[in-house]
């Protein structure tokens, strides 16, 4: 198997598929407003005619490349390329602002390497281990698990939780159209042969998150972003390694812990790893002020996501995050059902990812450290000529699914949905995972009910059943409770 892995791998065709992935991720990264998930969701249509270890390396280079990109327009700039960057934004541009971009953009790219690199560890060790653990599974607890990860909703619903569940709502409503797998009867098809094989969620993605953004990007489309500063040296300083070498590891574990946990997201990683770097500085008053650590801790957070995110979409069939929606998307066009079996009947794919993300994560840190100056000039891009080309890839990605051009009125549909959306500040995300996790949710309990003939307790029989039981409560109520507890110490 381990040559098979290396051969596929490292076959010449692949290799530029991957480093073609992180230069189209870094670019995409590098551009305020085109988001990881946009760009992979854009990216994610030239993937059906090609075999399926070279298209989901293709995607992974460029989720692997955008979370780093952002990091780019945030130092230059401040205006973070991605959610991802947004604390690194912080303190990175303070090093421009003392024309020191160069260095800023160096620690970000030497920290994003680590970063990424101790989620594919974690990923290459865990991911086996919890696949053999999930083979035990029946339908209750695929019912538990499907519940947890629709729990999340309350952790990634922004500023409103009723906004969420409205959103998460919507999806889940979703994935009740077509065929009852169970019944074979057709529901809310109203009669239009397009809909019996159910809402295909590669169109609804593409127009949540890619076409909505690009009608955003009409509203100020007259109005680029400049940028004068020369880079130059980028190679960090024996300092600057010391410090890299001592916070990007430690927020790499933080991000990939992060990523394992659903709907959680980078930007989330990114933080928190930022709050920890300043705990562990021996100079927390200088946070803020532009200091190698505050670069230095979040890129190796965000990164750690990376890997950690694909972790329960690879042996569970959960995405750890949006963009790992839309990896299960990309895998089920292939033929592949993400989950346990993965992991028994296509092992060469599973770890030809695990090798594919760790030569991404080499491509990011040799391009990133070798060509920023060009990547800078992807800055003045002019948007009215942009905008244009994504509405053309979201077009043609919708079309191409199908070659049926109901899939472009669905993404259209929903890129004016995701707009509006966007406008009263209300997530997509809930709806991505309400349409991919409600059938699971709905099959499986239903199979569960028809095992014990009606019985309900079938629910709550296993040790599996009562620890994911417990993880929802704590998902749900745990928010409150933390809320609660402040206001009583207060």
């Amino acid at each position: 198997m381990l040559v098979e892995v290396l051969t596929s791998v490292f076959n010449i065709q692949i290799f530029l598929f991957i480093i073609l992935g992180v230069f189209t991720g870094i670019c995409i990264g590098a551009l305020p407003g085109l988001t990881a998930t946009m760009g992979v969701a854009l990216v994610l249509p030239l993937t059906f005619g090609l075999d399926a270890i070279p298209g989901i390396l293709l995607l992974i280079g460029v989720y692997v490349g955008a979370i780093y990109g952002g990091s780019i327009s945030g130092i230059l700039l401040r205006t973070p390329g991605t959610p991802a960057a947004a604390a690194t934004a912080i303190d990175g541009y303070e090093f421009s602002k003392r024309g020191e971009s160069g260095r800023a953009m160096g620690i970000s790219t030497v920290s994003s390497f680590i970063g990424g690199v101790v989620s594919v560890i974690a990923l290459w060790l865990i991911a086996p281990q919890l696949a053999k653990l999930a083979l035990r599974f029946s339908a209750p607890e695929f019912f538990l698990l499907a519940v947890f990860g629709l729990s999340i909703i309350a952790s990634i619903s922004g500023n409103s939780l009723a906004k969420g569940v409205l959103c998460g709502g919507l999806g889940i409503s979703l994935s009740f159209i077509g065929i009852d797998g169970i019944t074979g009867f057709p529901r809310f098809t109203f009669n239009d042969i397009n809909l019996l094989s159910g809402m295909s969620f590669i169109p609804v993605m593409i127009g949540l998150f890619a076409m909505s953004q690009a009608f955003r990007t009409i509203e100020d489309i007259f109005t680029p972003d400049q940028v004068s500063q020369k880079i130059s040296h980028v190679w960090p300083s024996k300092s600057d390694w010391k410090i890299i070498l001592k916070f990007a590891p430690i927020s790499g574990l933080i991000g990939t812990i992060i990523g394992i946990v659903p709907g959680a997201g980078a930007e989330i990683g990114a933080f928190v790893s930022y709050s920890q770097a300043k705990r562990m500085s021996k100079r927390p008053e200088l946070f803020g002020t532009g200091i190698p650590e505050a670069i230095a801790a979040p890129e190796g957070g965000n990164n750690g996501v990376t890997g950690g995110a694909l972790i329960p979409m690879l042996t569970m069939g959960v995405p750890g995050d949006a963009v790992a929606a839309i990896m299960i998307g990309a895998l089920t066009v292939q033929g592949l059902q993400p989950g346990p079996l993965l992991f028994t009947e296509h092992t060469t794919l599973v770890y030809s990812i695990f090798l594919g993300m760790f030569v991404a994560n080499v491509a990011m840190l040799v391009l990133g450290l070798s060509s920023l100056k060009l990547f800078v000039k992807v800055l003045s891009i002019p948007k009215a000529i942009l905008t244009p080309m994504i509405f053309v890839l979201c077009v043609v990605g919708s079309y191409a699914i199908n070659t049926n051009f109901f899939d472009v009125g669905v993404m259209l549909f929903f890129g004016i949905v995701g707009y509006f959306m966007q406008k009263v500040d209300m997530s997509v995300s809930p709806a991505v995972l309400g349409l991919i996790l409600g059938p699971m949710a709905e099959s499986n309990f239903r199979r569960a009910l028809l095992m014990s003939e009606g019985n309900y307790s079938i629910f709550f029989t296993s040790v599996i059943a009562w620890i994911f039981v417990a993880l929802i409560f704590i998902t749900l109520l745990g928010p409150q409770i933390t809320a609660l507890f402040k206001r009583k110490t207060a």
